[in-house]
């Protein structure tokens, strides 16, 4: 069973569209990188976005004639559309939209910074909602499609050092939650992913033990899964998604004495 033939099942698009377009945003490394090129593998033609047009530059020519560099940063909101329009035009319509440009950056009392957190804020949620303005319209006059965000298990609760990123992906699944009925209703289809640890350069940062971590294979692998059955939300791995969406359950007072621990061990 292929992702193609499961997307079409779920009123992702037409049944008579004989090419599958996908567009990745943050697709030059991580998780991005790794699931352009498995929907490449598994039929897709796939455009690739992200401010490094070096490295999109590279992928694209790793399987030529199916994946295309479209270089943008996503947090100039004409670029978008633009970006949009250039691949509708040169590819043609965008069945799967994943929208995985992000960034992240620890902080702590001492290194609270506002420029800091307001770098992850504009291109984490306004980046994505530059995308999504630039995707929608074109979805929703075809009524069909599917659009992925990228967000986090960091999103559920906060957790020490996560109090700007969380955030962000915390204001994310709000959003995708928020626009879920009125997207569906317009027959365009919302998933939300939240990935637990993923090896990838930005978590390579960390000076910490990272449970549960993964490869951005087994990330695409889950993604591609989760896209199969038309899930609203693609969390992963499970035992990481488990244990934080119990901690978000937990009375604050049992919270804060868990998330305590936490704050000891980084200052040992």
């Amino acid at each position: 069973m292929t992702i193609g033939r499961d997307l079409i099942n779920n009123h992702a698009f037409h049944e008579t569209d004989r090419r599958k377009v996908a567009w990745v945003t943050g697709a030059s490394s991580g998780i991005g990188k790794s699931l352009a090129l498995r929907l490449a593998l598994d039929g897709w033609t796939v455009a690739v976005s992200a401010r490094n047009s070096v490295e999109l530059d590279t992928l694209a020519r790793s399987l030529e004639k199916k994946i295309h560099s479209f270089p943008l940063d996503v947090t100039d909101r004409e670029a978008a559309e633009n970006t949009v329009r250039d691949i509708e035009m040169r590819l043609g319509p965008i069945s799967l939209a994943v929208f995985g440009a992000g960034t992240y950056r620890r902080d702590s009392l001492s290194t609270f910074d506002a420029a800091s957190i307001g770098e992850m804020v504009g291109l984490n949620i306004m980046g994505t909602v530059n995308c999504l303005q630039a995707i929608m319209p074109a979805m929703t006059t075809r009524r069909s499609g599917r659009i992925a965000v990228m967000a986090s298990v960091a999103g559920y609760t906060g957790l020490p050092g996560a109090a700007g990123y969380g955030a962000t992906k915390a204001a994310l699944i709000n959003m995708c939650e928020a626009l879920y009925p009125e997207l569906e209703r317009q027959g365009v289809q919302m998933t939300i992913i939240n990935p637990g640890f993923v090896d990838t350069p930005l978590t390579r940062q960390n000076d910490f033990p990272m449970p549960f971590l993964i490869s951005s294979e087994s990330a695409a692998e889950y993604i591609m899964r989760g896209l199969e059955r038309g899930k609203f939300e693609i969390a992963f791995p499970w035992r990481m998604k488990v244990v934080l969406k119990l901690l978000k359950a937990l009375p604050p007072s049992l919270r804060f004495a868990l998330t305590r621990r936490m704050l000891r061990e980084e200052q040992t």
